[in-house]
């Protein structure tokens, strides 16, 4: 088991995306994605920088790694499973707007991307980290 942490400076509700009885950290991060595995932590602590204020002092969340996808398998997932995690950005629900299934495999590759809270200049290192780490159970701070 390995312990990854990293200064989280800004949370947007979409990596790590704790909504919908699961968190997910399916973009940004690609050296934690890729290299991570099941029972592995990832730590997201605060940060001196943050444009709510010093959360330096903070854990943000905590999660240790339930199950690993690929991008295209996370896809399928979301599709069938848990739609509300495919960014839907003309919902009034914020949850559903920065989901963080964002790229689209159902027509093969390179995946389409969705509009959501990322944009093309974040596709590389999006795609990069090649999986996505999910958790069932997680902690978030306060």
């Amino acid at each position: 088991m390995k312990l990854y942490s990293y200064c989280l400076r800004y949370d947007t509700g979409a990596a790590p995306n704790p909504f919908w009885g699961i968190c997910t950290l399916a973009i940004c991060k690609p050296q934690i994605r890729k290299t991570a595995e099941k029972k592995d932590w990832i730590i997201g602590l605060g940060s001196s920088h943050s444009p709510i204020g010093d959360t330096s002092d903070c854990v943000v969340y905590a999660m240790q790694v339930t199950d690993k996808k690929t991008m295209r398998e996370y896809d399928d997932y979301c599709r069938t499973y848990s739609p509300d995690k495919i960014p839907d950005w003309q919902n009034r629900d914020y949850r559903r707007r920065v989901g963080d299934c964002i790229y689209d495999y159902s027509h093969g590759e390179p995946p389409k991307m969705r509009w959501g809270v990322h944009e093309e200049q974040n596709r590389k290192r999006d795609l990069g980290g090649v999986y996505v780490l999910i958790q069932t159970t997680f902690t978030t701070g306060s």
